[in-house]
């Protein structure tokens, strides 16, 4: 039985409508018969012929039709097919894979391939990779990669082949299948790109500059000589911003408000600031150097997010020590400079106005919690056991936040608490402390400047009043609504800095002999001994301390060292390799010491002794972490060297922790950073 092709939709109603007209003249000659029969017998003719005429004209022109459709549908494929290979836009068709299926000639000169290419796309643009393909979840992908010098924004679209195999003759598939085919665009944004560049280096750029040493340099010098010096810093300033498009304008005596675009400050970063140098070169007599901080803010939505930034970041500079430069972006900070050692300050006027804001504080507050970092040390507890005394001092509740406490420290726990009475409870964990926390309590924090490296970072949530107390470097991370921030990265230790306030914040205070031994000992290990970082506020702060009854051999007693950790440290000593020609590395096999992170940092000050070594690194092994202990005189700063490996620190005195790698890997890791700041003059 033979099957004829038919028509449907539309088409099959435009080839019946003769038909129906006929039917409705017949209808209209049903009436012409009511009103008059010749008129009716005369239509009936006419409707008979038109009936006939239309059934030959439709049978007749119905091939032709389907002749003339069929040939159209070829004809339009092919166009189509010519359209899509001549289309200018680069396409091709990719398989589950990856694979060239198809693709037309625009594609083609893209990637300088004929055609009948069929190899995996990688191997023509390695940026789009399997990972990077639409999936079943999201149907569309897209990838921005450069070929050539020019660059390209790649669209991809996932179709699936489950409804073409179902309705196919020719394959047959069990279930529903799920095979696909990724259509690929490329859209070549060059000129789009170059565009959005160049307005992003003709973007704003904010910038505070401070002279660091503003008093000390011109005391340094002859007075009749004084502004002269001050005149060859600002031209020599003037100068070198404007060699970079910049300008910069003197808001004070010491301060200066400066603006530049990005593209300039891309080219200062490419000469790491070198006027952070140039400027100690400016020496008219003076026996102290100029050094200056910038802080700069970029890429913010505002130019007043821009000037906030540029705030934020000056204030890190200076806190940092100073003579350096931070910029902060929405993504990050980073870091220049910061080689040098902070001056010391002659005036005690800052410690004298926190020693009374800090007075002030507690005053009002019913109960103090002092905490420190965690695996406490010498002068995180001697600081706290200042601060405890202040406390006592005025009449308020006080407690010392500290975990479990290593050999180092317990002897100096169990000397202060010796010396309490029978019914005072001081030293709190951290659990005590959140369920003894109100909003009638201040937490002091000292010798930390991170919330994450605190005893009890959880504290820090509960307490509406906070006060840091902090000798290191502030970092990125910082403790955030400090009622009180006093960070000097210029002292020795924390327990200098509660010595200073000890003496500014009351008359009645009278610290004991135990306190005073454990305040002392705090300076004695961070001075390694007043041989580091001993200024002239130091020495006078130990003598503040001998006067309060500190005793020098009770405190060297304590510093008595076991046998097994003398033994770890001699052997980290002996193993040490020199890498550089400057830097000792070691790795330190203390787990079984009494305190292993403090026989690390023992064994890297040893290493210093070394002649030729600039900064020394030991690594440990220790509650599945690789600490490193990083430790320097004066020539590396080995702070910037921790940051690189999330840690931080001070100039001469840092650390950091790694997670989930190997000793192997670790070591790897800070052979190859110091082999980059090298290269790059970081360090």
């Amino acid at each position: 039985m033979k099957h004829k092709l038919k028509v449907k939709g539309k088409l099959q109603l435009y080839m019946q409508l003769t038909l129906l007209l006929g039917l409705l003249f017949a209808a209209v000659d049903v009436w012409i018969y009511t009103i008059d029969v010749k008129a009716g017998v005369v239509l009936s003719g006419f409707v008979i012929f038109y009936l006939i005429m239309a059934l030959i004209l439709l049978n007749f022109n119905r091939s032709i039709l389907m002749n003339e459709l069929i040939s159209f549908a070829t004809q339009y494929g092919q166009i189509q097919s010519c359209l899509l290979r001549d289309l200018e836009l680069p396409s091709a068709l990719l398989d589950e894979n990856g694979k060239v299926i198809w693709t037309n000639r625009a594609f083609e000169q893209v990637i300088h391939k004929p055609k009948g290419f069929n190899k995996d796309i990688r191997t023509v643009i390695p940026a789009i990779t399997r990972d990077k393909m639409p999936t079943l979840e999201q149907e569309f992908a897209e990838v921005a990669f450069s070929l050539e010098e020019r660059e390209y924004q790649a669209k991809m679209r996932r179709i699936p082949l489950a409804e073409m195999v179902q309705n196919s003759d020719i394959f047959e598939s069990e279930g529903r299948y799920e095979g696909f085919l990724t259509i690929l665009y490329l859209f070549d944004e060059t000129a789009l790109q170059i565009a959005l560049r160049e307005n992003d280096n003709q973007s704003l750029c904010v910038g505070l500059l401070y002279i660091d040493n503003y008093e000390e340099a011109l005391e340094s010098v002859e007075e009749v000589r004084r502004s002269l010096l001050i005149a060859l810093v600002e031209r020599k300033l003037n100068k070198y911003f404007a060699a970079y498009d910049g300008i910069i304008k003197k808001l004070e005596k010491d301060k200066f408000f400066l603006i530049l675009r990005k593209q300039s400050l891309k080219r200062l970063k490419e000469n790491r600031f070198d006027l952070l140098e140039d400027v100690k070169t400016v020496n008219i007599g003076n026996d102290m150097s100029v050094t200056i901080s910038i802080g700069i803010g970029s890429d913010g939505m505002t130019y007043a997010q821009n000037y906030e930034f540029a705030r934020t970041s000056i204030d890190l500079a200076l806190g940092r020590g100073g003579d350096q430069t931070v910029i902060k972006t929405p993504e990050g900070v980073s870091y220049f400079g910061g080689k040098s050692q902070q001056m010391e300050k002659n005036t005690r006027v800052k410690a004298r106005v926190k020693a009374l804001a800090l007075k002030e504080i507690i005053s009002t507050k019913d109960k103090v919690f002092v905490m420190g970092h965690t695996n406490a040390d010498v002068d995180s507890f001697g600081a706290a056991v200042g601060i405890y005394r202040i406390a006592k001092t005025l009449g308020r509740n006080a407690y010392i936040v500290l975990g479990s406490s290593n050999n180092v420290v317990r002897p100096w726990v169990d000397a202060f608490t010796g010396r309490l009475d029978n019914d005072e409870h001081v030293i709190i964990d951290s659990e005590e402390a959140l369920e003894m926390v109100d909003n009638n309590t201040v937490l002091v924090i000292v010798d930390v400047n991170r919330p994450s490296y605190t005893e009890c970072p959880e504290l820090l949530k509960y307490c509406r009043s906070i006060v840091v107390l902090d000798h290191h470097r502030a970092g990125e991370e910082v403790i955030e609504n400090a009622t009180l921030s006093y960070v000097e990265p210029y002292a020795s230790s924390s327990c200098e800095m509660v010595a200073e306030i000890l003496q500014y914040v009351g008359e009645g205070v009278k610290v004991r002999g135990v306190e005073a031994d454990c305040i002392y000992g705090g300076i004695v290990v961070d001075t390694s001994n007043f041989v580091s970082k001993a200024g002239v506020r130091t020495f006078e702060a130990a003598a503040f301390l001998r006067r309060c009854g500190a005793d020098v051999t009770r405190v060297r007693k304590m510093f008595r060292e076991d046998a097994n950790d003398y033994r770890a440290k001699a052997d980290a000593v002996s193993q040490a390799s020199i890498y550089l020609d400057e830097y000792a590395i070691s790795v330190c096999f203390a787990e079984h010491t009494t305190s292993p992170t403090v026989v690390c940092a023992q064994a890297a000050n040893e290493l210093l002794n070394i002649n030729g070594v600039k900064a020394s690194f030991v690594l440990m092994q220790y509650n599945q972490r690789i600490y490193i202990s990083a430790r320097s005189i004066d020539e590396v700063n080995v702070q910037i060297v921790m940051e690189k490996l999330g840690g931080g620190g001070h100039l001469g005195i840092a650390g950091a922790q790694l997670v989930d790698v190997s000793m192997e890997e670790a070591q790897r890791q800070l052979r190859d950073t110091l082999k980059q700041m090298k290269e790059a003059g970081e360090i």
